[in-house]
């Protein structure tokens, strides 16, 4: 292979080719992909060479130029920044690509970042919530530039109820939700830094929802071994897709908690995992054997030897990196799938972890303890599903005797 790369790459990116197909089968590409990316590479090289390009001009705009040109010549794949990406990540430790200028904040996203860095370091929300927060109230902040500057102090009842009644119209119920939530959160920060003479949080009108106004569907029994035995565990992928689901509907994990798990947050000793939950908060929980059991089987028989940090579950595909919140996700569909039981997602089998505890006889307090509730309330809709103990409190239909009721 090596004498392919060198006939094929003889500009700029010379020097590098060899240790870049290197560093792709580290990462566990197969060969053939491996050999898909150097032959990109290889054109990128020939480009660079005929339009005069270093590797010290290689910027963001030259790439997209590079990608317009290949896009005209015909060429289908391949024609995306993305495409860049494992090239880049090679290249950018090495020190010989440009270094990008920061680029100057203005008012707007100076403020916004301000708000980011308090959500994460005072209010412990994760980078990704964090993320959501910033981009519901982005557009209320762009508003108000006024020149150079931005005019908060002059925010009015009028401009928050307004910006609700233009923004939250035909969201579901949920995104509308996090739309305020996050209105209300980014105005006391502004109070509290002193950029707005009144808290107007109070001034939000809230989103029209019932709490506890559905029930929670979990599988049952039958529907859940289905869905567990459509993995094939003779396969890495179907090891590692059992365990998740698994984690999922024994313990009640999150799918964001169980994509975070590590291997130091198992103590196979003790017969326990530590769970990094909603707002980064830490607890233990006791490991099943059984659930143990399908980790140990994917750490000896399915995890990739050259699998990048410390996650337990990983991707199949290179680069073998952690496991994301929407890759547990679409194990859960995907299995659904195979087993016949429709769409479903990963917080579905959170319900199917309380609700086999409810019927287990476990009382409300105990399930809200394993589901790792702040508030009692969210662990109250699953009364709705004890059928037994609601059977006492319903009064028995009036029946017709004679020509009255009884």
């Amino acid at each position: 292979m090596v004498k392919v790369l060198w006939s094929l790459v003889r500009g700029p990116l010379e020097l590098h080719v060899v240790g870049f197909a290197a560093a792709l089968l580290e990462q566990g590409y197969a060969r053939s992909s491996a050999e898909q990316h150097v032959c990109f590479v290889a054109h990128l090289d020939r480009w660079m060479l005929s339009e005069g390009v270093g590797l010290d001009e290689l910027s963001g705009p030259v790439l997209q130029r590079y990608l317009g040109e290949r896009r005209a010549a015909g060429y289908r794949e391949y024609l995306s920044m993305k495409a860049f990406a494992p090239l880049l990540a090679y290249l950018t430790p090495l020190g010989v690509l440009p270094v990008e200028e920061p680029v100057a904040l203005g008012p707007v996203e100076e403020l916004l970042d301000c708000y980011r860095r308090y959500l994460l370091v005072e209010r412990g929300l994760t980078v990704r919530t964090a993320r959501g927060y910033v981009d519901c109230v982005r557009p209320l902040v762009t508003v108000r530039m006024r020149g150079e500057a931005l005019d908060l102090a002059g925010i009015s009842a009028g401009d928050v109820t307004g910006f609700v009644s233009s923004a939250c119209p035909g969201r579901a119920m949920g995104s509308a939700k996090l739309i305020v939530c996050a209105l209300r959160s980014q105005l006391r920060w502004l109070h509290l830094t002193g950029q707005l003479p009144a808290s107007l949080a109070a001034v939000v009108p809230a989103v029209a929802g019932w709490r506890l106004s559905s029930l929670p569907i979990g599988l049952e029994p039958g529907q859940l071994e289905r869905l567990l035995t459509s993995c094939d565990r003779r396969t890495p992928t179907g090891r590692r897709d059992y365990a998740v689901m698994l984690l999922l509907s024994r313990l009640g994990l999150r799918a964001g908690e169980v994509s975070r798990l590590g291997l130091d947050d198992i103590d196979w000793r003790a017969g326990e995992i530590t769970v990094i939950g909603k707002g980064n908060r830490s607890e233990r929980l006791p490991l099943p054997g059984d659930v143990g059991a399908a980790i140990a089987a994917y750490l000896r028989h399915g995890r990739p030897a050259g699998s990048e940090g410390r996650s337990v579950f990983v991707r199949v595909h290179a680069p073998l990196r952690a496991l994301t919140t929407g890759g547990v996700t679409m194990i859960v569909f995907d299995a659904a799938q195979r087993a016949g039981l429709g769409k479903m997602h990963a917080h579905r089998l959170r319900h199917t972890a309380a609700t086999a505890m409810l019927r287990a006889g476990s009382p409300l307090p105990e399930i809200g303890q394993v589901l790792r509730h702040r508030s009692v309330l969210s662990t109250a809709i699953y009364a709705k599903v004890d059928r037994d103990a609601l059977s006492v409190l319903a009064r028995p239909w009036p029946t017709m005797i004679g020509d009255g009721l009884s």
